[in-house]
């Protein structure tokens, strides 16, 4: 009796294209800008400013209000992103109000905060940011990073 074995069939060739095949590299210089843009936005407050200016215009004030502190604080960290490009300021009457006006940094912002956790919502509103008795919300170690509030995932808090 004969067995019939089935033949080997060719091996199908596969090609993997990587990313940098697809768009080549970025120059040394563009590298350099993004190194930059990020290391600005690694401060969280300089994160939260440019979180709120990209839901509207807003001055030092309100800025200094929804971060939690000081005014000169807020203009310093302005000043340093105002000089780096990534928000920009028009004069009305006779306050400065700031603005991103650049949707790369935008979405950027928008994506990091979605990919970490999202926003919670505001304070008050009865569906989170903190405990009803007021205590703050255990801290958590995220990888090798800072200890961060479970609460405090978005930078909306």
């Amino acid at each position: 009796m004969r067995t019939l074995v089935p033949e080997k069939a060719a091996p199908r060739e596969v090609h993997v294209t990587r990313p940098a095949e697809r768009f080549g590299d970025p120059s040394a210089e563009v590298l350099q800008g993004a190194a930059a843009a990020f290391g600005l936005l690694a401060s969280p407050m300089r994160l939260h400013i440019v979180w709120i200016l990209a839901q509207g215009d807003c001055d030092v004030t309100g800025l200094a209000e929804r971060v939690g502190a000081t005014l000169p604080a807020v203009s310093q960290h302005l000043a340093k992103l105002k000089l780096a490009g990534l928000v920009h300021a028009r004069r009305e009457g006779r306050r400065q109000v700031y603005l991103v006006d650049d949707p790369g940094v935008v979405t950027v912002v928008r994506v990091m905060v979605d990919q970490l956790g999202g926003v919670e919502p505001p304070a008050g509103d009865g569906r989170g940011g903190g405990r009803r008795d007021g205590e703050p919300l255990p801290v958590q170690r995220l990888g090798r990073g800072p200890a961060v509030s479970r609460g405090a995932r978005g930078l909306g808090a």
